[in-house]
């Protein structure tokens, strides 16, 4: 059964779905296409009609963050261009890059000089983003830039006092952890310190309000949101990993995430295999272990898995193949080896509708 809701009475002329993004208590993103005066642009849609009623007055309050930071960043050619807003919708351009934790930016000097840049570009306009240690958020461009997405808990400040101070060194700080993660020589001596050093403000979050909303987002809700795969991909995917590997024959698996048509968050499991097993006794396999609705959209059967020098699957690239984004994996590969491997498992991908990042 499709998930897909009509769109928002407001744009419902306006605008047409082709898949969803992401769905947390607060909103619902959708990829597609938006009518603009010069004719149809490919857009993201965050809508919040469907929201529950109990979260709808701070789901509204998001949504008039991320418009505002969104029209104040339009000069910088750093964000996504806002395109529409209103009561229940808010329509932004579609930037063609990749996620931090799928791009992988390892040694990348110039990638994190971009970002520093464009973080400096939005404090000079007094916009602070507030939710950049997602590495979700951080988008890498085909030419190698930094952009900037999801802006909803974003704040426009009118001055550069104390709090902005502090929103901005978070901002910062946590720029120079995904620097640490992925470029980690680059780092100067005044980089290092301020890795050390957490402002009061996040000291207090962290032992406080983090974990009531956790609480709140985890038990409640059960809502996870871990690089844009949410609960499937922390709860699901490591158990159908660990029931595959028990299969005769399996060396290794991997299971990534994928905005799904109807399922919202699809799961696509990549089977390292030494002989040719079917793929559907293997769904039979995982659907009675698993139930219909847990087992993964798609599976495929490979000879080899792509790996690093130390052996280790790099899943960045099977995200990509089962986002079928194959057009961003080449510069992600470095030799001959493995680009054969990586051509194998892209001839054979079983995912060929879906084009979209998280």
């Amino acid at each position: 059964m499709d998930t897909f809701v009509r769109a928002p009475q407001e744009i419902a002329d306006r605008w047409q779905s082709d898949v969803v993004l992401k769905r947390d208590i607060f909103s619902t993103i959708e990829r597609g296409h938006f009518v603009c005066d010069n004719g149809e642009v490919d857009a993201v849609l965050r809508r919040i009609d469907t929201a529950p009623w109990w979260v709808a007055p701070i789901a509204s309050h998001f949504l008039k963050r991320e418009a505002r930071a969104l029209a104040a960043a339009e000069q910088l050619k750093i964000a996504p261009t806002l395109l529409f807003t209103g009561k229940k919708a808010l329509v932004r351009s579609f930037i063609d890059g990749v996620p931090l934790h799928i791009a992988r930016p390892t040694d990348e000097i110039r990638f994190f000089q971009s970002a520093k840049a464009a973080m400096r570009k939005l404090h000079r306009l007094g916009i602070c983003h507030n939710d950049l240690a997602k590495e979700q958020n951080w988008l890498r461009t085909p030419d190698g830039r930094a952009c900037f997405t999801d802006f909803q808990l974003s704040i426009c400040f009118s001055g550069r006092g104390k709090f902005f101070r502090i929103a901005a060194y978070e901002d910062l700080r946590h720029l120079l952890k995904h620097k640490r993660k992925y470029a980690p020589d680059s780092l100067s001596a005044a980089e290092r310190r301020v890795l050390k050093h957490k402002s009061w403000l996040t000291r207090v979050w962290m032992a406080t309000g983090k974990k009531i909303y956790y609480a709140i987002t985890r038990g409640l809700f059960n809502f996870i949101d871990r690089e844009g795969g949410g609960t499937r991909l922390v709860t699901d995917a490591p158990a159908i990993a660990a029931t595959l590997m028990s299969m005769p024959h399996v060396r290794d698996a991997a299971v990534v995430a994928f905005p799904d048509r109807r399922s919202g968050t699809g799961l696509y499991a990549f089977i390292e295999a030494d002989v040719k097993l079917n793929e559907q006794n293997v769904r039979e396999f995982l659907t009675g272990a698993f139930g219909k609705t847990k087992a993964p959209e798609q599976i495929q059967v490979v000879e080899a898995l792509p790996r690093d020098s130390a052996g280790h699957i790099r899943n960045e690239i099977l995200q990509l193949v089962a986002m079928n984004q194959i057009d961003l994996i080449a510069p992600l590969i470095a030799t001959d080896k493995d680009r054969t491997i990586v051509d194998q498992i892209v001839a054979g991908r079983r995912n060929l509708r879906d084009r979209f990042n998280f």
